[in-house]
């Protein structure tokens, strides 16, 4: 075992461990230098040599206490036969997914993992070459995520494309939402398999949802997700991110298939070391723009977040992703900062 099992296994530790979403990602240099000569995003992500040299970068240059596993949540998507490109400057673009015969298209779910071998294979070199003491976070997008981007074919700001489909073509909704939820337990299966020791799962645009169809279409498929994989591997530990359901974290709380909540920066710290922490392990949940400040205001945040959640032993990281004008001295700050605590 060692400090983020343990913290998330309930027992004694004597700090918070720490690790950032994205923290292999284009604020570092040697990042960007991997990505340049993997040629595009999508063949960095299957390529496992240079997936396994950009997971352990930031291992190597700041010591986190867990490695997470360089891929993308759309992969699963490109698996499924979705035409997925990465433009600079635009993000992720897909080819939409609204019609049945689409649907019927993209269904063969066993197909996924022949597209997939390079991740779990990731997976495999980074079980070797990473220290024994840093556990491998695999993770995957939510069913509801996944489905933004399946029908707006890109990301779009409050998802209205999608919820539109939601609520005129709900049939249809629920046959993407059923497909998206089965390829995602058997890609997770594989990633456990290949050698992960913790599994994430995000769901990124859950706040664009109203608070009865984040019961629905979020908590649901990832109860079941996790449900199934844990009937073949029950000592794997889940972290849930439904990033910005406000007060409906409660409901994921009172889950207790969900080893960990990860929290965004929006919910009141207050609000959830009063609802959350006394009953679930937490993440988060630093607002990542602190990174790309003065050192006098990050410690001073730093600060506050820690003592806002000392009650209870929690996992340190960000309210979401790191962002690429992060300043590096910043991100070694805050490491060095949460390695000096004591609980």
């Amino acid at each position: 075992m060692n400090l983020f099992l343990n913290c998330i296994n309930g027992l004694k530790v004597e700090r918070p461990p720490i690790w950032f979403m994205r923290q292999a990602g284009r604020y570092l240099s040697d990042y960007r230098e991997t990505r340049a000569k993997a040629g595009s995003f999508l063949d960095l992500c299957y390529n496992s040599d240079l997936a396994t040299e950009v997971t352990l970068q930031p291992i190597e240059k700041f010591g986190f206490d867990a490695a997470i596993l360089f891929a993308d949540i759309l992969l699963i998507l490109d698996a499924l036969g979705v035409d997925v490109r990465f433009v600079e400057g635009q993000g992720p673009v897909l080819e939409p997914v609204r019609e049945r015969k689409d649907i019927k298209r993209i269904s063969n779910i066993p197909a996924i993992h022949e597209k997939l071998f390079p991740v779990y294979e990731t997976v495999r070199k980074l079980k070797k070459e990473l220290p024994t003491n840093v556990p491998l976070i695999g993770f995957a997008g939510a069913p509801w995520t996944l489905a933004t981007y399946l029908i707006n074919g890109k990301g779009e700001q409050g998802s209205l494309t999608a919820k539109k489909f939601l609520i005129e073509n709900n049939r249809d909704f629920e046959k993407i939402i059923n497909l998206l939820t089965d390829a995602t337990i058997e890609y997770l299966i594989m990633q456990i398999e290949a050698g992960a020791d913790v599994i994430k799962i995000f769901d990124s645009w859950a706040g664009s949802l109203n608070a009865d169809m984040v019961l629905r279409y979020s908590l649901k498929p990832i109860k079941k997700i996790v449900t199934e994989v844990k009937k073949k591997f029950p000592k794997t530990p889940f972290i849930v991110f439904p990033r910005s359901v406000n007060t409906i974290y409660s409901s994921f709380c009172d889950e207790n298939c969900f080893d960990v909540l990860a929290v965004d920066q929006f919910l009141d710290r207050e609000w959830i070391s009063k609802n959350i922490q006394p009953s679930k392990i937490i993440q988060g949940n630093l607002d990542p723009i602190f990174l790309t400040q003065s050192k006098e205001i990050l410690i001073q945040e730093l600060k506050q977040v820690t003592q806002d959640f000392k009650k209870y032993p929690y996992i340190f990281n960000l309210g979401h992703g790191i962002t690429p004008d992060a300043k590096v001295d910043n991100v070694e700050l805050v490491v060095d900062f949460i390695k000096g605590l004591k609980f």
